[in-house]
């Protein structure tokens, strides 16, 4: 799901793929339902393809995304955007433990917050991807059945 909800440079809150066109995206604001195009010039990225520095490798979005659905009950999250950078770094410590404090920023924890928020306002609250998702609910022992075969 999170392969067509896009953060457009400029531009505030999140962004639905709706069409391609020659040369620009045809996107639809997650908030208002507007529809407007995205240009080739425009910093486009999907949220599909973001991660979070740790201290070990990179974690996906989704699953911080979902670590924070968990932390939250799948409600808005509890803290304040406007929160101090040391409660926005202990807050985010709750739902990504081992997060790299000198390359996540208090604005990386504000803006993956506000994303949150603006995610659950639109309905969209799944986040994992559809192929993950799939693998995930493959049976193990049909699994073991194909290999021994």
């Amino acid at each position: 799901m999170l392969k067509t909800i896009l953060s457009i440079s400029g531009k505030p809150g999140l962004y639905k793929l709706i069409s391609h066109g020659k040369n620009m995206l045809i996107v639809e604001s997650l908030a208002d339902k507007k529809r407007i195009p995205a240009y080739a010039k425009d910093k486009v990225i999907s949220l599909g393809d973001i991660a979070i520095y740790t201290d070990e490798a990179e974690v996906p979005l989704y699953e911080v995304l979902t670590n924070v659905k968990n932390k939250e009950n799948g409600e808005k999250a509890s803290v304040n955007l406007f929160a101090k950078p040391d409660e926005l770094r202990k807050y985010f410590a709750e739902v990504l433990p081992n997060f790299d404090r000198e390359r996540v920023y208090p604005s990386d924890i504000k803006k993956l917050i506000n994303w949150y928020n603006l995610l659950i306002s639109a309905g969209i609250t799944e986040f994992t991807p559809e192929e993950t998702a799939a693998a995930e609910e493959t049976p193990v022992e049909e699994t073991k059945e194909n290999n021994a075969e």
